[in-house]
């Protein structure tokens, strides 16, 4: 096990340590949670887990192999530089940078960050004389955070970028409608379900598609469901301009569906004035796309599902017998504030016979 830190997207104060660890325990891998900061996560975990987090992550900007952890102030910084070995991470010749972010304002406003990577930088070069500094394109990179008044430092392994996402926004796709779900928030949603490669996930709200396109992208087999045909069509065209070929478009009531078993379950179904609700109301709906749900996966597996914060589904979720997991939610205009829920269907107990 590795001490690690995954540099976090400010974006929601709980989703992105949700889906980081969700990603981890998809991919099968164990972990163990050391601390949660504004917007740093600290854990133990194969250090090859951070492999998976640049493929599947949404809300994740930096994955890094801690180096130490400090008070935020030069003199605690400089003691814990002089005490740790940085010969383990780089070799004799190799070039390197060092890069310094704050979060927010913490620490001391006396710390001036380029001064800081300044003095790291020639630690570094005293421990190791032979490596070379390269602002431009270095064999290594040494990341550190500002945060909560520490100093969290180390090596960077891995960096997700956010551009990918921006070119999947809704008004991006050739058929946009105003309650499409954002795609940053689709892919996470998809990871919250434990969406894995080669499993099968299923949208019985697909409207313009996001959830599709964004499980397809992590390797999933996507089948997309809605009950307007207008929806379907628009989502069909928006899977060929991303040249994804879902295993299914079905043209159906989401509470009647067309099949015996999924392995993960994301959606958000319809609410509000721009959206139809099948003639019922958006608490009768989200119910019986539940019961739909709850029939339809396996034990221990998920549902991931957006409705509004006032419908408290949370609630309609353990009435039908999920496990209530977790819930987020996410601000989108004065009136509307998404709650994402997670939902597992319980593990049976089963005891043994001898």
């Amino acid at each position: 096990m590795a001490k690690l830190f995954f540099l976090l997207s400010g974006e929601n104060p709980t989703l992105p340590m949700s889906e980081a660890l969700a990603i981890l325990e998809t991919e099968g891998y164990t972990y163990k949670t050391v601390e949660l900061m504004d917007q740093v996560l600290r854990l133990e975990a194969p250090i090859e887990s951070v492999k998976a987090v640049p493929v599947r992550a949404a809300f994740t900007r930096v994955c890094a192999l801690e180096l130490f952890v400090s008070k935020a102030n030069y003199e605690d910084i400089i003691r814990v530089v002089e005490e740790t070995d940085f010969k383990s991470v780089l070799k004799s010749g190799e070039s390197f940078v060092v890069r310094i972010n704050r979060i927010k304002n913490y620490a001391d406003q006396t710390i001036n960050t380029m001064d800081l990577e300044i003095r790291l930088g020639r630690q570094i070069l005293n421990q190791n004389p032979e490596a070379k500094v390269n602002l431009k394109q270095p064999d290594k990179t040494f990341i550190g955070i500002i945060t909560d008044d520490k100093l969290i430092f180390g090596l960077k392994l891995t960096e997700i970028s956010s551009k990918t996402f921006s070119e999947r926004r809704p008004r991006k796709k050739p058929f946009f409608h105003p309650s499409a779900m954002p795609s940053k928030l689709a892919r996470c949603m998809v990871n919250l379900a434990h969406g894995k490669t080669e499993g099968t996930m299923l949208d019985p709200f697909c409207g313009t598609g996001s959830s599709l396109i964004e499980a397809t992208y992590i390797g999933c087999y996507a089948l997309g469901v809605d009950a307007a045909k207008r929806m379907v069509i628009g989502c069909r065209k928006n899977l060929q301009f991303f040249n994804i070929n879902a295993e299914g478009l079905i043209l159906a009531d989401a509470r009647k569906l067309p099949f015996c078993k999924i392995d993960c379950i994301v959606t958000d179904p319809p609410y509000g004035r721009s959206a139809s609700t099948l003639k019922s109301t958006t608490k009768e709906l989200v119910h019986d796309v539940l019961v739909t749900a709850y029939s339809l996966l396996s034990e221990g597996h998920r549902i991931c599902i957006a409705s509004p914060k006032t419908l408290n589904i949370s609630t309609i979720g353990i009435t039908i017998g999920f496990k209530h997991v977790e819930s987020h939610f996410a601000y989108v205009h004065s009136t509307l504030t998404r709650e994402i829920a997670v939902f597992e269907k319980k593990r049976k107990n089963r005891r043994n016979i001898t």
